[in-house]
């Protein structure tokens, strides 16, 4: 394509770089809009001076990767609610051996989490997980930090659904779920290895100090503190002892709580306690020197014996009757609330299988090659209509700006298309760039890690996609070496990725944890890492 007029060119220059300043800087001094808002600026601004038409700024909007982007977002979200999460940072401190082995294991849940959860997402949960497990075992955070963002940015090239960038690829390519997987995966799964064995070279005797045998021993009895206070549903099956002092408690408690019309005398309490267990003489049974001397007594008294064993025979009856009603009262009260908690607690359980099963049915989905962007909505609306709740509070916490922030991208890349620049660029790079030799796929490798960390990840992927697939003679391969290349990228530069970009604020902003992860610790880890990373795993992309 040539180039544009000069006037389209120089105002689609001007257009695309407030846009890239505005989306690649959080908050610019002379323009504080934020990003999204600078995407939006760039795309009304490629209308207003003309570079495109409306119709060709509607037609540029790319709705399969905003269909995608919105149900995996929803997704994440339940899956959040589920406690996915939560389950997977206890894996981080389970039986762990040390720092090493911690290290190791959150290499390993970040790459897997942020294959099928997206890298932000895993990045926003995940990070206070983190910070919790360096202060429970007296470690500087920032090792793990680092083995957690870059594991993220790593691990998410696997699938089309890892990152935005990866979406774009696999919309336009159409390469299936399955296919997209497989070209990838084992340079992930050596790319996620070899970071790690990076991050113990480097902090290897940082994570060497040995903690005191006290510290070790609070952390033991801490943990089996915890597990202790466990509720167990067991522990409902098993009665009060009638005689025991929380028995007692509990029979006072109800006669206060008694309404007027049905109050009852502590009296009577006091005679349910003595009536609930029976005397000794009530076990032994009645001496024989009390049967002879009621024998020889005298008439009168046999009378009265007999009046008042008679009231006593009508009385008690009619007390040990009353005395079981209040204890059949008490239990009814004690099992119902039992039999409340039992019942929600297992349509938690319920729910929560159902968000894992309508995941794992979603990952099936994309992995038998039907459309991404409706099986991840269709997932998306399953959730929402099994939760039997209003939606609205799980909405909310999708990143419509997110959304937006796209559409003006689009919109400002295809504007920037327009003027001729990138397919002159590209003119001149192609003839180094084959991937049909090693020299050429290293040239393009450069180029997206270049470009991936001046003009961001996913505007490159906009930019290169398709020319990068139109001059390679294994299409397919081509699309992979840039989804892997331009996702690694990210770990140059702590600006190089939303994730990272994500780690260093949750961590900052921690209550009680707050840690700064500095640009240049993360340059200093970043370039090595990403250098080795991308090298090895281009030679593993088939």
């Amino acid at each position: 394509m040539a180039l544009a007029s000069y006037v389209k060119v120089v105002l689609g220059s001007i257009a695309f770089a407030i846009f890239w300043v505005l989306a690649v800087f959080s908050a610019v001094p002379f323009l504080p809009v934020g990003r999204t808002a600078g995407s939006l600026l760039g795309g009304m601004l490629m209308v207003i001076f003309q570079v495109i038409t409306a119709d060709q700024a509607y037609d540029a909007i790319e709705l399969q990767i905003l269909g995608l982007l919105f149900g995996t977002m929803v997704v994440s979200v339940y899956l959040e609610r589920a406690d996915m999460f939560e389950y997977l940072g206890k894996l981080l401190s389970w039986k762990s051996r040390g720092a090493k082995d911690l290290i190791c294991r959150v290499c390993l849940i970040s790459a897997i989490s942020s294959a099928f959860f997206t890298n932000d997402t895993s990045c926003v949960v995940l990070t206070e997980f983190v910070l919790k497990i360096a202060r429970q075992h007296d470690l500087p955070p920032h090792p793990f930090l680092l083995a957690l963002a870059s594991s993220a940015n790593i691990g998410s090239a696997a699938t089309p659904i890892g990152n935005p960038q990866n979406l774009v690829i696999a919309v336009q390519s159409k390469i299936s779920f399955g296919i997209f997987l497989k070209g990838i995966l084992p340079a992930m799964i050596m790319g996620v290895i070899v970071n790690a064995l990076l991050l113990l070279c480097m902090y290897w005797k940082l994570l060497s100090i040995e903690k005191d045998e006290e510290d070790v021993a609070l952390e033991v009895l801490a943990e089996e503190e915890l597990n202790s206070h466990r509720f167990s549903p067991a522990t409902m099956s098993h009665f009060t002892p009638l005689n025991s002092p929380e028995w007692n408690s509990r029979l006072e408690v109800m006669a206060v709580q008694c309404s007027p019309g049905m109050s009852v005398p502590m009296g009577h309490v006091e005679n349910l306690r003595n009536r609930s267990i029976p005397s000794a003489n009530e076990i032994r049974g009645v001496p024989s020197g009390t049967l002879e001397s009621a024998r020889n007594s005298n008439a009168s008294k046999e009378a009265a014996n007999d009046v008042s064993s008679q009231v006593k025979d009508e009385t008690i009856p009619s007390k040990r009757v009353a005395s079981l009603d209040r204890i059949r009262d008490v239990l009814s009260v004690l099992s119902s609330e039992g039999k409340d908690d039992l019942t929600t607690r297992w349509k938690k359980i319920l729910w929560k299988s159902c968000v894992y099963l309508v995941t794992v049915g979603m990952l099936i989905a994309l992995l038998l090659d039907l459309n991404m962007s409706w099986t991840a909505i269709t997932a998306a609306l399953a959730l929402m209509v099994l939760d039997f709740r209003d939606a609205r509070t799980s909405l909310e916490k999708v990143s419509y700006s997110l959304l937006v922030f796209f559409c003006g991208m689009f919109i400002s890349v295809e504007g920037f298309n327009k003027t001729g620049i990138p397919s002159t660029l590209w003119d001149f790079l192609e003839p180094y760039s084959k991937i049909d030799h090693v020299s050429g796929i290293a040239i393009l490798a450069i180029v997206i890690l270049v470009m991936s960390n001046l003009a961001s990840n996913v505007p490159t992927v906009l930019l290169l996609g398709a020319r990068v697939a139109a001059s390679a003679a294994d299409e397919k391969k081509a699309w992979l070496i840039l989804a892997w290349v331009s996702t690694v990228a990210g770990n140059l530069s702590l600006l190089g990725s939303a994730a990272n970009i994500i780690v260093c604020e949750q961590a900052r902003r921690a209550p009680q944890l707050g840690y700064t992860l500095s640009f240049w610790s993360h340059l200093k880890f970043g370039v090595p890492s990403t250098l080795i990373v991308t090298a090895i795993g281009l030679t593993l992309i088939r």
